[in-house]
């Protein structure tokens, strides 16, 4: 093996771990309670922030360099880490959570339909089966519920979580130049900006007794040491590889939920599941017939 290879497979093995990662943030955000959105997201990308500095200073390096990043790149990754939790914590506070946290878990389905556009790509009948069986599947999880009380919010929030980050990973992939350090800035920036749309918009509700374990638990994982881990894989390894393993990333999330007593295990929840997964697994190519011929497309 090619130190390259190793390199991309190291890369791909650290890219991974965010999926376990990612499987707590719905279940950590219900404990957090109903902390404002805006704060919650302040809260929670400032303690990220800490801890990467604190991890900085123990190996003896700065932030300043890294931060030294031209405009487009810092619009690409404030709004990606700003916007897609703003986001994500609207549709968690206003939809039901297993059914709010599936929707936004369209994002690894949409990575793979966005890439496949690219430049020197094409799009295969099995993109287009696996994003059509993905959208039935959040169909089945919206159901007569958004009729409800402030719900409409809620699902409309996930669906723009999913096609933000989608295309914050794809995009990230052509800045693979940019050291993965300047997620910390980031982290940083998004705080400020949740923090000061918390004062503008927000009524204060800091969170009370357990709730903050909530907020600790996103700093220090799906809030925090998540984006550096993403960042790594996407930058430097097999970016289909972990495409096809975030797509286990809704079922474990919401066998996470279920577990903490956030969601039941129903017909239609489990149904929903398992067309998503089906639809992303499609998706991918791990899903598909063998081919006939040379000749094949499929």
């Amino acid at each position: 093996m090619s130190i390259e290879d190793s390199a991309s497979r190291r890369a791909t093995l650290i890219g991974a771990t965010t999926v376990l990662n990612w499987a707590l943030l719905a279940a950590l955000t219900q404990l957090a309670g109903p902390v404002p959105p805006f704060l919650l997201t302040a809260l929670a990308f400032g303690l990220a922030f800490v801890c990467f500095m604190v991890w900085l200073r123990v190996r003896g390096e700065s932030l300043r360099a890294p931060l030294r990043q031209p405009p487009r790149v810092w619009a690409l990754g404030v709004g990606g880490l700003f916007g897609y939790h703003a986001l994500y914590f609207v549709a968690q506070q206003n939809a039901p959570p297993a059914n709010a946290g599936l929707i936004s878990y369209l994002w690894p389905l949409l990575i793979v339909l966005f890439v496949a556009l690219l430049p020197g790509e094409r799009l295969r009948a099995r993109h287009v089966v696996g994003a059509l069986l993905g959208f039935v599947g959040a169909a089945l999880l919206v159901g007569g519920d958004v009729s409800a009380s402030g719900s409409t919010l809620g699902y409309v929030a996930a669906f723009a979580c999913a096609f933000l980050w989608s295309g914050y990973s794809v995009l990230s992939r052509a800045n693979r130049a940019v050291p993965t350090a300047a997620v910390g800035g980031f982290c940083l920036a998004t705080a400020i900006l949740a923090a000061l749309c918390h004062w503008l918009f927000e009524p204060a509700r800091w969170p009370q007794g357990i709730e903050w374990l909530g907020v600790i638990g996103l700093g220090l994982g799906p809030v925090g040491s998540a984006f550096f881990t993403w960042d790594v894989g996407v930058k430097h390894g097999d970016l289909r590889l972990l495409g096809l393993l975030a797509y286990f990333t809704p079922l474990l999330s919401t066998l996470v939920l279920i577990a903490t007593g956030y969601a039941s295990a129903t017909a239609w929840l489990v149904l929903a599941a398992a067309l998503i997964t089906l639809g992303m697994l499609i998706g991918s190519g791990w899903l598909r017939a063998p081919r006939r011929g040379k000749g094949s497309t499929d």
